[in-house]
């Protein structure tokens, strides 16, 4: 890849709430997106459209980040539209919230096969095809360190993206590529917010010294330096929910 080509991204969840605010922010930074959304295909056009409007390059494709064949399939697009493949980022992710005893079992099924095995089959194809100085960033949460009630199934999904992330950093010795992951705490995004009363909203954004939620554009900012200038941080995971935990 010569100076003057973009770099070419792939985020998936990209339509709505943190993928969104990571594609927008990519693009900004001069990288052609793919975004990857499970089924809001007018939310998807939303996105593409925005980034469109701001002089970005993007291209929008559905496809359940759990299913190879599909998530083939979007990298096969942003090779053929765009030349190649060099950031992934894995935002898609599911949160049902409820204590242990309650937790309908489908769900925790979900859970796994959303966060943990779309992760994974992700990850397996960056891994294949990303290029040279690439950066693969993947999702994982600060609740992994609060340890909050009702969050068991979510965090045990994301304690094992941490788990991940830094074998395949390992793993991918000497090809110029780094893989990290992010673990915002509480943000303003419809995932959070949803089902949530305000005096619990308002609570949880007094968790960290800033007492604020953080926003989309907060974890947006770190996946921009993981996924261009930081080169010097690898296998890591950056928690990043303003003192929290």
């Amino acid at each position: 890849m010569t100076g003057n080509e973009s770099r070419v991204a792939i985020v998936t969840g990209g339509s709505r709430g943190i993928g969104r605010a990571v594609a927008e922010r990519l693009a900004a930074d001069g990288q052609s997106v793919v975004i990857v959304y499970a089924g809001n295909e007018a939310e998807a056009g939303k996105a593409v459209a925005a980034i469109e409007a701001a002089g970005g390059n993007a291209a929008a494709v559905r496809a359940d980040v759990a299913d190879e064949t599909a998530v083939r399939a979007a990298f096969d697009l942003a090779e053929q539209r765009y030349g190649g493949v060099d950031v992934v980022v894995n935002a898609a992710g599911v949160m049902p919230l409820a204590p242990i005893a309650e937790l309908d079992l489908d769900e925790l099924d979900r859970v796994h096969r959303t966060n943990i095995r779309g992760t994974f089959v992700v990850d397996q194809q960056a891994a294949r095809r990303i290029r040279p100085g690439g950066a693969i960033i993947n999702f994982s949460t600060s609740v992994t360190r609060l340890n909050l009630p009702t969050y068991a199934a979510y965090a045990a999904s994301k304690a094992a993206v941490e788990a991940i992330s830094p074998i395949l950093a390992k793993e991918l010795r000497g090809r110029d590529i780094t893989v990290n992951a992010v673990a915002p705490g509480p943000t303003a995004t419809a995932l959070f917010l949803d089902g949530k009363d305000e005096a619990t909203v308002e609570r949880m954004s007094k968790m960290n010294p800033m007492e604020r939620l953080g926003r989309p554009e907060d974890i947006a900012e770190v996946v921009s330096s993981l996924a261009g200038p930081a080169r010097w941080i690898n296998g890591q995971t950056i928690y990043v929910n303003g003192g929290a935990a």
